[in-house]
């Protein structure tokens, strides 16, 4: 405190004095600094010392040429650290919000629509107004929603035993996007197999509709088909007219739950590798461009990739070499333009 004193007195004081002498009196001081700042190691700096050179960078705008201390960033970072922290203070929590509800009301809630799974949030709430406990339908109604969230573990066990005793027989197939050089956006239809992990189907196109689906179902499940079971999720796109085909074709669509992807898990699963692997390094000119490379992928996909659940095999059975001589070397082949890699021997290549 009394150093900004010493300073405000001084700036007072050079109202008075004449220029040239200001002028000779900044050269002294700033030699002075400099040979201390040889001597010395770097000053601490207090909560004022910042505090004066923020006020001073706003009312000065030659502040950076006077900095012998610190560097101009240093400010600008004190200055952002204390925009960040004023704005902490101003959005701060004043009221504690919405009264929390009371395990036991909780408890009841959840009893109820474990007994009653056909209840929603106005026939419960009345329940608990007629049990004489005060709660709002819509509070009802957030806490219901919150129970969704909830997997069944009996139900989930029963899910997945079902499509593990089934997987020679189920297929599953979905949608992802890819956005192009000129931005616009390409819808992309696999379906996989479950059993050998096979994409029996892929293709790109900017208008996924109905008629353009059914067509690509037609050719992912020529007649007779093997797959007795279909895995797809509640997307618009799959209306009525791809059910009707399912049904047509002799293969029952088993939708997803809302908001359950793991339902649908080797379909997710294949879609984050070939993100991975393949789209987050490419930025397809066009459909023709993305079909290209989806093509590389699917050969390297087939033929080349391990998969952990294949017992670390590939979906096409790749078979293992021995080394054919002694002084034979391991070769890299490159896929999708040098992506991946297959290595095999030198003489097997």
């Amino acid at each position: 405190m009394v150093m900004l004193v010493f300073v405000m007195f001084a700036y007072v004081r050079a109202l008075f004095v004449s220029r040239h002498k200001l002028a000779l009196e900044a050269v002294a001081l700033r030699q002075q600094l400099a040979v201390f700042k040889r001597k010395q190691n770097r000053p601490k700096l207090r909560r004022l010392d910042r505090l004066f050179w923020i006020a001073l960078r706003s009312l000065w705008p030659g502040w950076t040429e006077s900095l012998i201390l610190v560097k101009p960033e240093t400010v600008v970072s004190w200055h952002r650290t204390g925009f960040r922290l004023f704005w902490r203070w101003r959005s701060r929590f004043r009221h504690p919000g919405r009264p929390k509800i009371s395990v036991e009301i909780r408890q009841l809630i959840r009893r109820m629509k474990r007994d009653n799974p056909s209840w929603g949030a106005p026939r419960i709430h009345g329940e608990l107004l007629q049990l004489g406990f005060e709660i709002s339908e819509p509070t009802v109604s957030r806490y219901l929603r919150r129970l969704k969230r909830h997997h069944d573990e009996g139900k989930a066990k029963r899910w997945a035993a079902f499509l593990n005793n089934h997987r020679e027989v189920i297929a599953g197939f979905d949608f992802f996007t890819v956005p192009t050089l000129t931005f616009r956006v390409l819808y992309c239809l696999f379906v996989i197999e479950h059993g050998r992990r096979r994409i029996l189907h892929f293709n790109t196109t900017a208008h996924p509709t109905s008629e353009w689906i059914v067509q690509q179902l037609r050719e992912a499940f020529p007649l007779p088909c093997s797959q007795r079971y279909v895995v797809l999720d509640r997307d618009a796109k799959f209306g009525s007219d791809v059910i009707e085909f399912l049904k047509a074709s002799g293969i029952k669509p088993i939708r997803t739950s809302i908001r359950s992807p793991w339902q649908n898990g080797i379909a997710e699963r294949w879609i984050g590798s070939c993100r991975r692997e393949m789209t987050d390094h490419i930025i397809p000119l066009n459909e023709r461009h993305l079909k290209r490379l989806a093509n590389e992928y699917l050969t390297y996909y087939h033929e080349d990739r391990t998969h952990k659940s294949l017992e670390k095999q590939t979906p096409g059975r790749r078979p293992i070499q021995s080394r054919p001589a002694a002084g034979s070397e391991i070769l890299a082949l490159p896929r999708i333009g040098g992506l991946h890699h297959r290595y095999c021997w030198t003489e097997a290549a």
